[in-house]
């Protein structure tokens, strides 16, 4: 069956008006299925519009910024509006902080059982503000291992309490999100549940961050559908930008990979007199992509069809890295010729899509086509779309290929990352190149870009199967020494031969 609405005579009236796509690859996710390869999920990242970090965290940083000027929600380091204005003082604010941040946390360690904590907090003097308390209850979440997390989640919130009491200074739904983030880590299941209903109780919205980190942690202990439940009932989810809060929950479900979930809430939804709009659909058609169910994949597409519903920016782009999957490049040029004749300018993340479903379906001359009709349409290729075409030549064994199109990266003003460096070290490996793929580490961290743990594991794994034990060594020694991954180094030290 042919993969889109090339037989349909409805003509594409626009694009989806809320089309937030998040490319940064620079984040460090790690499955150990994937230690065998040596690569990372590129299509995870390929499916970056539906991550939750890309609308919905969006709209609740600036929405708690409104709240707040000083807080911002997340673990970036962004203090928000204020800080990011360029006045004199602001320098001399974050030093302030950052010192007041020490001191606390200085206090917190010295809990014992004849040592007042509060107390001592109070006396320090520091001046309670939404970054203050982001950074130690963040200060507080990265020391969190398996022997310390019960004293760690007592702590964090001895001060949330504290500091939730102080004059001029009130809690952001941001803190309230980082508090539970240590419930989390710290399984502290009860606690999380107590704080969520302490934040309805006081008036602050539950959104999608919320869900996440819940589902997220009660997903672990086989609590997921209670959670969905939970939030499906509850009239305070705000479910913003979402058309209602189904959407918003199929959106984290799908983030989260739970996909027997959604298809439960998509039958409740529909009992529940809800329809499904051109989000709905997308969120199911990807659902039933990533359970290989593509005879339901395509059902699907013609019942949106059917009903009214054209396809949108997402649309196409899961179409077209269905298609190059399926190794079908015929009918995925149909559909770019589709797509202009109805007004929609391809872009470089619909190419890209097609050309890693292509590079996954082990066609890599139609990879080169398609890359190249993308540059002679006037579409600039970016480092995602660069680092699939090396990641395609790697695994196919062409690594001179894969260095002609790094080095083309690097002429055009890309600047690789941490998955065109783990692809690039991987091809050395291949190769037998052990001094350069150790030479290219060192230049990944001179440039300031962080070596993930797959990298390292990538570079130690091949090492120790060449016989080279003590190169292997010294690549974990080095990444001990920086203070990376350091509660995973038995991991990398156990991990099997190829």
């Amino acid at each position: 069956m042919c993969a889109v609405a090339l037989l349909s005579p409805r003509i594409l009236k626009g694009l989806s008006s809320v089309c937030v796509i998040s490319r940064a690859l620079c984040i460090e996710t790690f499955d150990w299925n994937n230690v065998e390869n040596g690569f990372g999920r590129i299509e995870d990242f390929l499916d970056e519009p539906w991550k939750s970090s890309s609308v919905v965290h969006n709209v609740e940083q600036k929405t708690s910024n409104l709240c707040d000027p000083h807080c911002s929600s997340g673990h970036n380091r962004d203090y928000g509006g204020l800080y990011r204005l360029n006045f004199p003082f602001v320098e001399t604010l974050i030093d302030e902080v950052k010192i007041d941040c020490e001191r606390v946390l200085e206090i917190l360690g010295q809990d014992g059982p004849k040592f007042d904590v509060k107390l001592a907090l109070s006396n320090l003097g520091v001046r309670v503000s939404g970054p203050l308390v982001r950074d130690v209850l963040f200060g507080i979440l990265k020391t969190i291992n398996h022997e310390n997390k019960n004293r760690c989640a007592k702590l964090g919130y001895i001060f949330f309490l504290w500091s939730g009491e102080q004059e001029n200074y009130m809690h952001a739904g941001s803190a309230y999100h980082m508090m539970m983030e240590i419930f989390a880590e710290s399984e502290e299941l009860k606690a999380m549940w107590r704080l969520m209903d302490e934040m309805i109780e006081k008036g602050y919205p539950t959104t999608a961050r919320t869900f996440n980190l819940l589902i997220c942690t009660c997903g672990r202990a086989g609590l997921a559908r209670k959670v969905v439940e939970r939030f499906i009932k509850s009239k305070s989810f705000n479910y913003r930008p979402f058309k209602h809060s189904y959407n918003a929950i199929l959106h984290s479900l799908l983030t989260l990979k739970e996909y027997r979930l959604i298809e439960w809430v998509y039958r409740t939804m529909l009992a529940e007199g809800h329809s499904p709009d051109v989000m709905t659909y997308n969120i199911l058609m990807c659902t039933k992509f990533r359970l290989g169910k593509l005879d339901q994949f395509y059902r699907l597409l013609d019942e949106m069809g059917r009903c009214g519903f054209s396809p949108d920016f997402h649309t196409f782009n899961l179409q077209l890295h269905v298609l190059g999957k399926g190794d079908k490049p015929l009918a995925a040029l149909k559909l770019l010729n589709f797509m202009k004749e109805a007004g929609v300018d391809p872009s470089v993340l619909h190419f890209t899509s097609l050309i890693d479903g292509l590079s996954r379906a082990g066609n890599l001359d139609a990879c080169q086509y398609f890359f190249d009709e993308m540059t002679k349409h006037g579409c600039v290729p970016d480092v995602v779309c660069y680092t699939v075409m090396i990641t395609g030549y790697v695994v196919a064994g062409e690594f001179e290929k894969a260095q002609g199109m790094y080095k083309e990266m690097i002429s055009k003003g890309q600047l690789p990352n941490v998955f065109t460096y783990n692809s690039m070290i991987r091809g050395f490996c291949m190769a037998k190149k052990f001094e350069e793929a150790r030479l290219m580490l060192k230049e990944m961290e001179s440039k300031g870009c962080n070596p993930n743990f797959l990298v390292y594991t990538t570079l130690v794994s091949y090492l120790r199967n060449a016989g080279k034990l003590s190169q292997a060594h010294e690549v974990i020694r080095q990444m001990v020494a920086k203070g990376q991954y350091v509660h995973l180094q038995t991991k990398i030290r156990r991990s099997r031969r190829r």
